[in-house]
């Protein structure tokens, strides 16, 4: 297994299912207090960015994890363990996370750093996904976003799609699964 900078990958309990991966925070943030206010805070993003950081290691989400890369609290990694039974199981899936000072009234900027073969991803990583745009809404948290690009995966939106690998799963689900699945095995597995 690869050594990732604040990921840590608990034991597993079985040899098939993967544990969520756990975020090991390294840095200099501040911590915010379980009751602070944001909205009062004059670095709104900063102050609901370290609110959402510490709510997923207070209570980890399942199948995914997140957290920033060194200091820059707008710079985070997420990963994603793929949905069993499809072809992406068993992959780590990781993802860069960029935050403005416009968050969480502007969405982050989500890209796949890891090859994905998928209807709604295209070769450099962008996700076409209407909750990054148009259904965008403050009420949204990293969490959120994580757990729907996950369940994207094995149900991708084919009249929606950032790359010709659209085509194929519409015409030839059985070429696309084995497609997908030899892409996991190349770059999301060991």
């Amino acid at each position: 297994m690869k050594n990732f900078s604040y990921l840590s990958f608990p034991p597993s309990t079985s040899k098939t299912k993967l544990s969520p991966p756990v975020p090991a925070i390294r840095g200099k943030h501040k911590p915010v207090s379980d009751k602070a206010d944001c909205r009062k805070n004059p670095d709104y993003a900063q102050c609901r960015i370290e609110k959402e950081l510490k709510r997923g290691l207070k209570d980890p989400p399942i199948n995914c994890s997140y957290g920033p890369i060194g200091d820059n609290i707008f710079q985070w990694e997420g990963a994603i363990i793929g949905p069993s039974d499809t072809p992406f199981e068993d992959g780590v899936f990781f993802l860069s996370i960029d935050f403005t000072a416009e968050y969480p009234f502007v969405p982050p900027r989500i890209k796949f750093k890891t090859k994905v073969f998928h209807p709604n991803i295209s070769q450099d990583g962008t996700i076409c996904v209407d909750i990054l745009g148009s259904q965008w809404t403050p009420a949204m948290t990293i969490e959120n976003l994580l757990l729907s690009i996950c369940s994207l995966l094995p149900d991708p939106n084919p009249e929606d799609p950032t790359s010709p690998v659209c085509k194929l799963y519409r015409t030839n689900r059985e070429a696309y699964n084995k497609k997908a699945r030899k892409w996991t095995k190349m770059y999301a597995i060991g």
